[in-house]
């Protein structure tokens, strides 16, 4: 099922294979906004999390869209949340095959490590909230033994050409959480420092942005003992989220 349609199909968000629609959840007399999205059984894979984020762009090439987040309750999701999102410059690229410095956003599904910022962590984040110093960077060095790592200060072998030097990005990452991709066993040329973090002037350079005031409302949703993660990609066509 296409997430177009799924949209429009009604209120709770199922979790596995769709067998038949399901009835819609109670949110308001007045709350018409499409909320079903049926993802696949992979989804269950995400260490029993309860929570979701899911960063839907309309075609592969497009670089907005929405980020949505979700709460499972009693077998289905319910949205908690929305709001629009910006991506890469060159839209989206499936993120197994993404590769470096091509400004895309990578799709599929990913964890969400930790989150940090440049300003305090607002009020009632749980998550582990790292404080953006001077001394703080994050390589994106091929050749370096920290590559897509955080690196406090910046060490020898990661050229600082080749790194974010994080405090100068006073607006985008004044709060922002990290984005599993390429991360746990990173993959040279692959791609590194992918954030869902606030917005900048326009499009990112393969991140995925929402308004300040929203990236603040996630950090503030976002449990991580309900192991949140996010899943990105498109409506339709081979970036299908439900891919993933």
């Amino acid at each position: 099922m296409r997430i177009a349609a799924a949209l429009a199909a009604g209120t709770a968000l199922l979790l596995g294979p769709v067998a038949h629609a399901a009835p819609p959840g109670p949110v308001g007399p007045t709350d018409t906004r499409p909320a079903a999205l049926p993802l696949p059984a992979r989804m269950a894979d995400t260490g029993g999390g309860t929570q979701l984020i899911t960063a839907v762009a309309p075609a592969p090439g497009s670089t907005t869209g929405t980020v949505t987040w979700w709460d499972r309750r009693a077998g289905r999701w319910f949205e908690a949340g929305s709001a629009p999102a910006r991506f890469g410059a060159h839209g989206l690229a499936e993120g197994t095959t993404r590769v470096q410095g091509t400004s895309t956003t990578p799709a599929g599904l990913y964890a969400l490590p930790y989150a940090f910022g440049i300003q305090m962590a607002p009020a009632g984040t749980a998550f582990r909230y790292r404080r953006v110093t001077p001394q703080s960077w994050w390589c994106q060095d091929n050749a370096s033994t920290r590559y897509n790592r955080w690196v406090e200060p910046l060490p020898a072998d990661c050229a600082p050409g080749e790194a974010e030097h994080l405090v100068s990005y006073a607006a985008q990452y004044a709060y922002a959480l990290v984005i599993g991709f390429n991360y746990d066993r990173p993959v040279r040329g692959r791609g590194a420092g992918i954030f869902l973090h606030v917005n900048g002037r326009g499009a990112t350079a393969g991140c995925v942005s929402v308004p300040e005031r929203d990236m603040r409302r996630i950090l503030t949703w976002a449990d991580p003992h309900r192991h949140p993660h996010i899943a990105i990609g498109t409506r339709s066509g081979a970036l299908d989220v439900t891919a993933y």
